[in-house]
């Protein structure tokens, strides 16, 4: 009789249709990731912020091995979780069905399992496929798979087509995108990419943003230290910068980019309610789109939207001014836990969904207050994030 083969995992994967083995590997192995959440720097980064960061190579059996980037964090009680952002990343000739991305998403959990700490309750993952359209639903996650409580990265989002001319970018964009764009800059408003000494600026627009928007943001520590990291760690080539939108002196907009590979990604923004018909955002964003292109990347990454125009949506004014600038409207499937402790993981998951249902609340009662402001960034972020 033929002998079981274990993987290095501790695992059998004599039975795996797809993931032949998982091994640990250096963290500079995840610097070849096509996602900057999957990258050896954003995982070093997390790690500066009290997240245990490890990271793998897996082989499906394609002749690559891909990386695999996963954090984790302490939950109470002693148990732990652990975080797939934006993963795994499937071979380019990886069977595209849905069937076949759910078996290898759950042969990955299981043979996470071995490799993980013992007191692992779940782990949750943030696959990166997508469906494309504006009213297409995302792509399906089979059982034992469970939906988290709140989507840790946008699982929504608008992608623009960079490898085009500039002048075909700017005919995709509806065309009071164009005429703002155009207004900001005919009544004097000027976008500068500012040094890390102006982050203050920015971060004190954020604070009236989180006031008026009922959003929750990072310590001014966590910008200032992915500006310094992104120096720290060159092996990447990523560049954060920071963008500020100016009117005679009085500065009305302000967002953080990352600039790493073929992607620009929009990661935060903020804006003022002064002097709010000069239209800043839309200056502020065609400046960073025109970066993007000039640095060579092939996508800028609006990076989050509402799932659809849905005109109770506390965010839908952020639906709108994404979609308006022509790209690709992209749904992922959002965040999915497998339990390895299914009593502490619905726990976790009924307090998740209390936590969220506050929030939403709380933006819409500050969205009867305020007319929701064009273009502002609603951050993500993952359980207990600042805890």
């Amino acid at each position: 009789m033929k002998d079981q083969h274990k993987d290095p995992a501790g695992g059998d994967s004599s039975s795996n249709r797809y993931l032949k083995s998982i091994v640990p590997a250096d963290l500079a192995s995840c610097n070849n990731a096509g996602s900057f959440l999957q990258s050896g720097f954003w995982g070093s980064f997390k790690a500066r912020f009290g997240w245990n960061v490890r990271s793998f190579l897996m082989d499906w059996g394609k002749g690559e091995a891909r990386p695999l980037l996963v954090i984790r964090r302490r939950l109470a009680l002693g148990f732990s979780f652990a975080y797939v952002p934006w993963g795994p990343e499937l071979p380019a000739d990886f069977p595209s069905g849905d069937e076949a991305r759910n078996t290898a998403l759950a042969e990955l959990a299981q043979g996470l399992q071995t490799l993980l700490p013992d007191n692992i309750a779940f782990i949750r993952f943030d696959p990166p496929w997508y469906t494309e359209g504006a009213d297409v639903p995302s792509p399906p996650i089979y059982k034992p798979f469970s939906p988290a409580g709140a989507d840790v990265q946008p699982p929504d989002t608008v992608l623009i087509d960079l490898t085009v001319a500039i002048e075909t970018i700017l005919s995709r964009m509806k065309s009071k995108w164009r005429y703002n764009i155009g207004l900001a800059r005919k009544k004097g408003v000027t976008v500068r990419q500012a040094g890390e000494a102006e982050l203050e600026h920015f971060y004190t627009l954020l604070k009236e943003t989180a006031q008026r928007d009922g959003i929750v943001i990072h310590s001014f520590e966590y910008y200032q230290t992915l500006f310094s990291h992104c120096r720290e760690y060159p092996q990447n080539g990523q560049e954060a910068a920071l963008y500020i939108a100016e009117h005679e002196g009085d500065i009305l907009a302000a967002m953080i980019v990352l600039f790493r590979g073929r992607e620009g990604v929009y990661l935060y923004g903020a804006s003022s309610d002064h002097k709010r018909n000069l239209m800043a955002p839309y200056a502020l964003q065609w400046k960073a789109i025109e970066d993007a292109k000039i640095k060579g990347c092939e996508v800028y990454d609006l990076f989050g939207i509402p799932p659809r125009e849905d005109p109770d949506h506390p965010m839908v004014g952020l639906y709108r001014f994404k979609t308006g600038f022509g790209g690709r409207i992209i749904h992922r499937p959002g965040s999915w836990d497998y339990a390895y402790r299914p009593l502490v993981k619905s726990l976790f998951t009924a307090a998740e969904l209390i936590r969220k249902k506050l929030r939403t609340l709380n933006k819409k009662r500050k969205k009867t207050r305020h007319v929701t402001p064009t273009g502002i960034k609603q951050e993500q972020e993952p359980p207990h994030e600042r805890e």
